[in-house]
């Protein structure tokens, strides 16, 4: 006996035919095209997102000679006789690290000199550049009559 079909009423013809042109046409952008460009942009993206998630004080764009942030002070310019609430940014690279009780310190060098900064983040390595704004402090030391003290930020 010859195999007959079943006649299909003719809303489900439609609605096949109407699933066939979705599904080409959905696929439609990827003829005659690559899928890598869309591969790369997606990865693009990817890592770009990813970058954006670091370190906050991470320090302004430098380009040659550019320095971005006017209100940089130099750390060379803090001096022990300045107010002790006087908040200043200061830009440079963590040279050491030290873990106090509930805190770090960190030593910061610039061009112009070297100052210890208090600060409850845990992340700063070694090496990294930072840009830090902080409260500048003096802590007076003396000992067999000279004055040993030290001025360090107190990260705001």
């Amino acid at each position: 006996m010859p195999n007959a079909q079943c006649p299909m009423p003719d809303t489900q013809n439609k609605s096949v035919a109407f699933m066939r042109q979705i599904r080409n046409l959905s696929l439609s952008f990827l003829y005659g095209h690559s899928i890598v460009p869309y591969r790369l942009g997606l990865i693009f993206f990817l890592i770009a997102g990813l970058c954006s998630c670091g370190n906050l004080t991470s320090p302004g764009l430098r380009g040659a000679g550019l320095k971005i942030g006017t209100n940089v002070t130099p750390i060379g310019e803090i001096k022990p006789k300045q107010d002790n609430q006087a908040i200043v940014y200061i830009q440079g690279q963590v040279e050491k690290q030290a873990p106090l009780i509930e805190q770090w310190a960190y030593k910061i060098k610039d061009s112009t000199g070297k100052i210890w900064v208090v600060t409850n983040q845990k992340n700063l390595g070694e090496g990294s550049e930072v840009v830090i704004k902080g409260k500048v402090r003096y802590r007076s030391i003396p000992l067999a009559g000279k004055e040993l003290g030290e001025v360090y930020l107190e990260e705001e």
